[in-house]
């Protein structure tokens, strides 16, 4: 008798999604900027579908090894798919990521005039750039703490 192991479940994917981290942003999980779309498990295997925040991000390989990597030890073939059906939006951001981001010195998106710093929460900053090291971020000034900051843009 040939024994198979039983398929896991999507909640268990979804788990273990949580430890993949976003490679820009350490302090943030791909579930908690909201990237997982869709996460699907059949008898040929798992099968997830993200939802890039840019359509030039450049750690869209990087992470998408991730996901496999985090995913083989449930013994199943993963395919993972970028999909643009349903556009990302920083609504997607947890509270857990908004969290994140604030622990990695980024101020969650917010509008322009109501953004905080991460260092000290001082309303008064000055946007140095609306351009900041990635297309998702712009450049801020605490003029409180004096510590520049980047602030996600909020999309």
């Amino acid at each position: 008798m040939v024994m198979t192991a039983p398929l896991p479940t999507a909640a268990a994917v979804r788990l273990l999604l949580r430890d993949v981290v976003d490679p820009e942003i350490p302090t943030v999980s791909i579930v908690d900027l909201g990237l997982v779309h869709d996460v699907r498990v059949g008898a040929d295997g798992i099968a997830v579908e993200l939802l890039p925040t840019f359509v030039a991000c450049p750690a869209l390989e990087v992470i998408r090894s991730a996901v496999i990597d985090a995913l083989t030890a449930l013994g199943s073939p993963v395919e993972v798919s970028f999909t643009f059906a349903v556009p990302w939006t920083t609504d997607r951001l947890t509270n857990a990521g908004h969290a994140g981001l604030r622990n990695a010195g980024i101020a969650p998106p917010a509008d322009p005039v109501d953004v905080r710093c991460p260092f000290c929460d001082s309303a008064t900053v000055a946007m140095d750039s609306m351009f900041g090291p990635a297309l998702c971020r712009s450049l801020f000034y605490c003029r409180a703490c004096r510590q520049p900051f980047e602030a996600f843009k909020p999309i």
